[in-house]
């Protein structure tokens, strides 16, 4: 098990505390399918997160402090075991490369997954990666090891918070992978999503799932998004103006096409680490639907994972052993699972967000619900786009 360490310090206790107001802030607002949008015609899980694939936990590390600190940590792990000792296949897919990810040539190389996914802002990716890597050395059965491969990710939240004063402590880290749960997964301007800014909006943290069949077993497709990326919002077929919250400050300062996308997409079908990569490389499907522009500065990657028990690789394993088997031409489904869940995903990030005002009076607006759905039904009764489904 990871190491779980308690933290009764003043800066824990101000995590608590801001995580609980953005939790209040989300919970007025909605989800995609709360307002009638739904991506594709495949069911979701439980919780319509990535937590609805079974063995994968997330947390946050919310982190807000005086006007200039608007920052976080996102932690998502694929089982609640020694992910050393229990390793899972692994495989990354870059649109586009200007950005942090720690680890990923080894991931890239042996296509295998032994520590937890890690998100935060651009220059604290280091001290996540220390983390994971105290966490798995101090770990029972790990006495012997010397080399593991932190695997942390980065959007850059630097228009909102104070980036250059690298705001973030071991402990947040910390706080993270001990807040991980399954269940529901709180979405928005939470955890490394804290600061982010999206297509003219407030992005963060948000997440989808499916349920689909592939032949005569059933299987889930997760995906968890940290939105930070710019483009032409697009809803339900809809380019929707960076203006339309009304607040000029933000159409202005905040639509800017450069940013980056963290993905993380887990599953439990028994895939292999070159099966994982084409699963990564259709969530940039869900991300262009949405309206993404993949500009030069946008760091865009998907990180893909299995969770089945029949893919683990054990770290002290024999010299052969068995790998998964997936017939490749069974894949459809679960690709079609990974781009609508991505598209859904930022859906949902974006709509959970509420407005930010962080470093220097920088503002970002959040997407104004009432003006969506209204235009979202002028639109309609246009022609310009199918009508929403009606909600759950």
């Amino acid at each position: 098990m990871l190491s779980r360490r308690p933290f009764f310090t003043p800066v824990l206790l101000a995590i608590s505390f801001v995580a609980s107001g953005a939790a209040a802030h989300a919970a007025e607002r909605p989800r995609a399918r709360e307002i009638g949008v739904r991506v594709g015609g495949e069911a979701t899980g439980p919780h319509n997160a990535i937590t609805d694939v079974p063995g994968v936990l997330v947390g946050h590390a919310t982190v807000v402090h005086g006007e200039r600190v608007r920052t976080g940590v996102t932690a998502v792990v694929p089982h609640g075991g020694d992910l050393f000792q229990q390793k899972v296949p692994a495989a990354v897919a870059v649109a586009n490369g200007f950005g942090k990810l720690v680890g990923v040539t080894q991931v890239d190389e042996l296509g295998q997954l032994e520590t937890p996914i890690l998100l935060t802002n651009t220059l604290n990716v280091w001290e996540g990666a220390a983390v994971l890597v105290e966490r798995t050395l101090a770990a029972p059965g790990n006495e012997a090891v010397r080399s593991v491969n932190p695997v942390v990710g980065e959007t850059n939240d630097g228009y909102l918070s104070d980036i250059r004063s690298r705001p973030l402590r071991t402990e947040h880290f910390h706080a993270a992978l001990d807040a991980a749960r399954g269940g529901p997964v709180e979405e928005g301007a939470v955890g490394a999503g804290t600061g982010t800014v999206t297509m003219g909006y407030k992005g963060g943290v948000g997440t989808s799932s499916r349920r689909v069949a592939a032949g005569d077993q059933r299987f889930t497709v997760g995906v968890l998004v940290q939105t930070n990326f710019g483009g032409r919002l697009t809803i339900a077929g809809v380019a929707v103006p960076s203006g339309l919250s009304g607040d000029e400050r933000s159409a202005v300062d905040a639509a800017g096409e450069d940013g980056s996308c963290m993905i993380v997409v887990a599953t439990d079908a028994p895939l292999g680490a070159r099966q994982l990569r084409r699963l990564a490389r259709r969530c940039f499907v869900g991300m262009a639907r949405a309206g993404a522009s993949f500009s030069h500065g946008s760091g865009d990657y998907a990180i893909a994972f299995s969770t089945a028990e029949s893919a683990r690789i054990p770290a002290d394993g024999p010299l052969t052993r068995r790998g998964p088997h997936f017939a490749d031409g069974g894949l459809s489904p679960l690709f079609t699972a990974a781009a609508d869940a991505t598209q859904e995903a930022i859906y949902n990030a974006l709509l959970k967000a509420h407005t930010v005002t962080g470093r220097d009076g920088h503002v970002a607006e959040a997407v104004p619900i009432a003006k969506l759905r209204r235009l979202l039904a002028e639109r309609s009764a246009n022609g310009a786009a199918e009508a929403p489904a009606a909600a759950d």
